[in-house]
Parts: C-alpha cells; structure tokens; sequence
C-alpha cells in the first residue's frame, strides 16, 4: 500500500521536476533581454519568477530525494524478505540417478582419444 502511494508521488514529482527545469530560462538568456528583446512578455515578470520557480524546483528536489530513498528501502525489504525464504533443497533439484538419459542428448565416448595433429588451430593474426 505504502509502496505505491510512494511510486506515485516519486513519478509526479518527477514530473514536476522536468516541467519546471524546462520552464526556467538559462543563464544566457540574460544578455537577450538587456537589448529589450520579449523582456516585457514573460509571464512572471523580469526577476520575480526566478526566485519562485528555483524554490519550487528545490522543493521538489528534496521530495524526489526522499521518495527515491524510500524506495530504496522497499526494494531493500522485499529483498530481505526474499533472502530469508531461502534457497530450496538441494534433494529437489537433483535427479535421480535410475533415471534413464534422454535420447535426444549425445553421448560422448571418453576412451577416444584425438592425436594432436587433427585438432584444428585458429588461423594466426
């Protein structure tokens, strides 16, 4: 339950994050607008967005940070939790040894011997 709620506030303020780097001019803008080119047409004003939009984008910052650890710590529990189910018993997986080989896979002959001269070498560089 706490896991998505988690999830869902991490992706909105992702969100947010972006929208607002994105709606923030850069440090060059700064040389445009003192040749008076759409000074006057931004929607917060000269300066007055700067500062609301900086706070807000370090709010939102500071959330991601702390949703990031949180799922953090839910990855970390499920995984504990995991953990200490254990691996399953050995016994299981092993089969039996009257068990008859399936015919599809190859049986290889040990006593064969190859003499060295017939095993291919890889061409020299």
């Amino acid at each position: 339950m706490y896991k998505d709620v988690v999830i869902v506030v991490h992706l909105l303020v992702a969100l947010g994050v972006i929208v607002l780097v994105l709606l923030q001019q850069g440090k060059g803008a700064d040389a445009g607008a003192s040749f008076g080119s759409g000074a006057s047409a931004t929607v917060f004003g000269s300066q007055g967005a700067s500062t609301f939009l900086s706070r807000l984008t370090a709010i939102l910052t500071a959330v991601f940070f702390v949703t990031s650890l949180g799922l953090a710590y839910f990855a970390r529990h499920e995984a504990d939790e995991v953990s200490k189910a254990g691996l399953p018993d050995p016994a299981v997986l092993e089969t039996p040894a009257n068990k008859p080989i399936s015919n599809d896979v190859p049986v290889i002959d040990g006593s064969k011997s190859v003499p060295a001269g017939d095993i291919p070498q890889s061409p020299a560089k």
